[in-house]
Formats: C-alpha cells, sequence, structure tokens
C-alpha cells in the first residue's frame, strides 16, 4: 500500500462506501454527473480499490474528482452497496489535505464555495443568500434576475416570504443562538480547520497570479474549460 492510500483508508467515508467493486459499472450508468462530463466512478472506484499511489495522486489532482454531485444514485443502485459519492468526498478532502486541490481548474472553485457558500451558511443560515447573489456577479440569472435584485424587498413581500425579518417564513432572519450552534459544529467537525486550509492556498494562488481577491474570484467564477464535458 502506498502513502496516499495509507492516508485515505484512514477515510470513514472510503471504509463505508468500498465493498469490494465488481466494476461493473452500473454507478457511471446511473449516474446524472456522468451524462455530462467526462467522468467515469466506476474507473475511480477501480483506482482506489488498485491502491496506485501514482494513479490516486493524479485523482487528486485532477478535474475528475469535483464532477461529481454527491447525489448518491450510485449506492441506491450498486449490487454490493459500494457508495462512489463517499468515495470522491474521501478523495476531495485528501486532495484539500495535501493542497493537490489547487493543481485543477475545478479543485480551485473550492475557494470560491468556501468563501462565499459558507460565509452565507454561518452568517445567514442559508447557502444562498437573495442580497449576496446579485446579477452583477451572476450574469447568467438573466435580465429578470436584475431586476428582482433591484427590487428584492418588494418582491420577496408579494410572494409571502419573511426576508431577514423575525418570526417563521421562507428566508427568515435566523437567531443568533442557531447561527453560534452552527459555527460549533464547523469548529468540532474540522470544517472551520479545512476552511482555513481552503483560503490560504487560494490566496496564495492569486498572489502567485498578481491577482487581487476580486480579481482572483471572478476568475474562477467566469473560467471553464471545454475539456470537462462529454458534448
Amino acid at each position: 500500500m502506498g502513502k496516499l492510500y495509507d492516508q485515505l483508508i484512514k477515510d470513514y467515508r472510503l471504509r463505508e462506501g468500498l465493498n469490494a467493486c465488481i466494476n461493473c459499472g452500473t454507478c457511471t450508468a446511473i449516474c446524472p454527473a456522468a451524462e455530462f462530463y467526462k467522468y467515469d466512478p466506476r474507473r475511480i472506484v477501480d483506482i482506489v480499490q488498485h491502491k496506485d499511489d501514482a494513479q490516486i495522486e493524479e485523482l487528486l489532482k485532477g478535474d475528475t474528482i469535483w464532477y461529481c454531485g454527491e447525489c448518491m444514485s450510485c449506492v441506491t443502485r450498486c449490487p454490493r452497496k459500494n457508495a462512489a459519492g463517499l468515495i470522491i468526498m474521501a478523495l476531495r478532502n485528501l486532495s484539500i489535505q495535501t493542497g493537490f486541490f489547487m493543481e485543477s481548474e475545478k479543485g480551485r472553485q473550492m475557494y470560491l464555495l468556501c468563501k462565499d457558500l459558507n460565509h452565507n451558511v454561518l452568517n445567514y443560515g442559508y447557502c444562498v443568500y437573495p442580497r449576496h447573489f446579485d446579477y452583477a456577479g451572476h450574469k447568467e440569472a438573466g435580465l429578470v434576475w436584475e431586476w428582482v435584485s433591484e427590487n428584492i424587498d418588494d418582491v420577496f413581500d408579494r410572494l409571502g416570504a419573511n426576508l431577514d425579518k423575525e418570526g417563521t417564513g421562507a428566508m427568515r432572519k435566523i437567531p443568533q443562538k442557531d447561527l453560534d450552534e452552527l459555527k460549533r459544529i464547523y469548529d468540532i467537525t474540522g470544517a472551520t480547520e479545512r476552511l482555513e486550509a481552503v483560503r490560504m492556498a487560494g490566496e496564495k494562488k492569486a498572489a502567485e497570479l498578481g491577482l487581487s481577491e476580486e480579481e482572483y474570484c471572478q476568475k474562477l467564477y467566469t473560467e471553464c474549460s471545454t475539456k470537462h464535458f462529454n458534448h
């Protein structure tokens, strides 16, 4: 067994997700991501099962492990109850621990997820906070969203939401005690440490490229190679 595999097998997700794969390919056949990306979960499971450090390192440095949506369709159909999605989670975790995630385009995008999504979760209790999902930064949302952004309070009131207000209802203000509990969960599970590792790696890469944080984020948001897709 190689050094990387030794680290990988310590992850409970790998131990729970890999049960002697028989290479039938059912996971790939059912996988939504495999329809669009050049992605074959069967192949990834096979590489991990063979414990080849060189190939595992290639996975950790590549884009492939970042295509998975972690929907777990794979485990619902696998005749051996393998969970390719759990194996992917373990690989992603090790990729961040080793810093290899910065070698791939999709891996580098973790900086955005950690910066924006987790900021929203910890400060507002929502993965997507509408006041931060502005049209200027997300023009793919279309001109309708531009208008919504400019009239956000009126729109949410008309929809019956409770944006940033006390009480119940969609997009209500989350009590501070609940946000504090979320932060404790992050601290205890190691998520805070992981976010910090991603932040530091991203800032280092931005400095290497001579970009400000805003410029680096814009680069990550807008750059997407066509090599990732099947069509």
